[in-house]
């Protein structure tokens, strides 16, 4: 008995050993990925890698959903080199979109990998970018599609933004916050946990 008590003790003890090592390489992975996207983009969502990390880790907590996961879409956001954030309140757009990915992804738009690119395309070049969202199922009136053509050819790409990330935040602005349980967000936290011991 005291054999099979040691052999279940050891095997558990395995076990936590093995999680915390691969919560740990996911979180180095995810750092070095956001590392290299920065560096080739010269930084032009004008965000930091510890700006980030906090937006993720923060958006974890609220939502339930692995701050990986949110930082993997993240790095697609920053591909797309007119999504950033600009001085000024509400101008914001690297980290408005950040969640509003989410938001999608929780309300049936696909992952949030997918729902970051979608995204990304949509503010980057809004008057293509907008065909793929309407496409998707988030919709724009016809007026809203001209003030979006208007203000991109006259190069107020930000304002075009804004109309479309107003417009994503009134279908789903929310969702993923409001669809995430006690446990979803205990979960987050305990993952953060054997990452942090992962790292001492």
């Amino acid at each position: 008995i005291a054999n099979l008590k040691g052999l279940a003790i050891g095997y558990a003890v395995g076990r936590s050993i093995r999680a915390i090592v691969t919560a740990t390489v996911e979180s180095e992975k995810a750092q070095a990925q956001l590392a290299a996207v920065i560096k080739s983009t010269g930084g032009a969502a004008k965000v930091t890698e510890k700006q980030i990390g906090d937006l993720a880790s923060a958006l974890s907590r609220k939502t339930g959903i692995d701050d990986e996961a949110i930082q993997t879409g993240s790095n697609l956001l920053l591909t797309f080199k007119n999504v950033r954030n600009e001085a000024g309140a509400g101008n914001d757009m690297f980290n408005k979109a950040t969640a509003a990915a989410l938001d999608l992804s929780k309300a049936g738009f696909g992952s949030v990998d997918g729902a970051a690119k979608m995204l990304g395309k949509a503010l980057n070049d809004p008057v293509k970018g907008i065909s793929a969202l309407g496409r998707a199922g988030v919709t724009f009136t016809e007026q809203q599609k001209k003030q979006i053509k208007t203000m991109t050819e006259s190069g107020d790409v930000l304002g075009a933004q804004k109309i479309i990330m107003s417009e994503v935040e009134s279908q789903v602005g929310g969702a993923a916050a409001a669809t995430a349980t006690a446990g979803d967000k205990a979960r987050v936290v305990f993952d953060n946990l054997k990452e942090s011991a992962g790292t001492y």
